[in-house]
């Protein structure tokens, strides 16, 4: 058992620190900007919650953090309440936050200032796999940080990897994000030439999603983005957005290009302005459907 400290209560942090709790038998604190929320966990799950971060971070061995983005972290961070202020020299600060990989490197620097260890582990699985205890974990770190912090990451891991040294955790989530976003698209034509070609979809799923075509996408989202269902589950555009900007970013620093994505990113922009900032991202759908 370790003493941990969960900051940032969204859909994704929610569940995760209650694995930690539940699954791990951990003692947890938690932290979130709107204190009703940490109040409902603590309710939920029987643990603690604090009023600022150090308050949360104090005396903890780890203390993960599943926040928005980099200024989101920094806040959270930094600072005299700031979650370094109240951590000791020996302890773990694991960043859950898909954010920049500038910013992990920034990060684990400061953290090295102050005899802290960092990981960078940003997740994927949705909301279902962080309720589900099933998220792909990819981290950025020193080997030996990552060898302790695995145990407690394991708590809501399918797969808990270390990809590199501190950035590459989030360099790994790019590339995930790059590859759902082409095949969100893929899929969305896919299903939209079939739907005009008048076959019948479930037939089709049932058939393609048995050979080469299949992916996670078209086995959890071809029902909803066949009936043009999009709002109140999964991922958001808006969030997604978020996550192709940081991907551009990167490419331009180490020159990869990503025409593919880029134009893929204008279309969730179209999203957003139809009023679809909050819609799951297999809403890419609904533009050829509606044109």
């Amino acid at each position: 058992m370790a003493k941990v400290a969960f900051l940032g209560l969204g859909v994704m942090g929610y569940p995760m620190a209650g694995h930690l709790k539940n699954k791990g038998g951990h003692e947890v604190t938690v932290y979130n900007r709107s204190a009703g929320k940490a109040s409902q966990w603590v309710s939920e799950y029987k643990g603690k919650s604090a009023a600022t971060p150090r308050e949360a971070a104090a005396g903890c061995e780890l203390v993960m953090m599943c926040l928005g983005n980099d200024d989101d972290v920094r806040s959270v961070v930094y600072g005299d309440n700031g979650a370094l202020a109240g951590m000791k020299a020996g302890s773990i600060l694991v960043d859950h936050t898909t954010a920049s990989a500038s910013l992990a490197r920034e990060l684990h620097a400061k953290c090295k200032e102050k005899g802290i260890d960092f990981v960078d582990a940003p997740v994927s699985g949705g909301q279902a796999g962080a309720v589900n205890g099933q998220l792909g974990i990819m981290c950025g770190g020193e080997e030996a940080v990552f060898a302790r912090a695995k145990p407690v990451l394991d708590m809501y891991a399918k797969s808990c990897v270390l990809i590199g040294e501190p950035g590459a955790g989030q360099l790994c989530k790019m590339v995930n994000q790059i590859a759902i976003a082409g095949l969100l698209q893929g899929l969305g034509e896919a299903l939209n030439f079939g739907k005009k070609a008048g076959l019948d979809i479930e037939r089709v799923i049932s058939v393609i999603s048995k050979g080469a075509a299949q992916s996670w996408q078209m086995e959890n989202r071809w029902k909803t983005m066949n009936e043009l269902k999009f709002d109140g589950f999964g991922f958001a555009v808006d969030w997604m957005r978020k996550d192709l900007g940081i991907c551009l970013d990167e490419a331009k620093r180490n020159g990869a290009r990503l025409p593919a994505t880029a134009l893929i990113d204008q279309f969730y922009a179209t999203v957003q302005a139809r009023g679809g900032g909050r819609w799951d991202t297999s809403s890419l759908m609904q533009l050829l459907a509606k044109e």
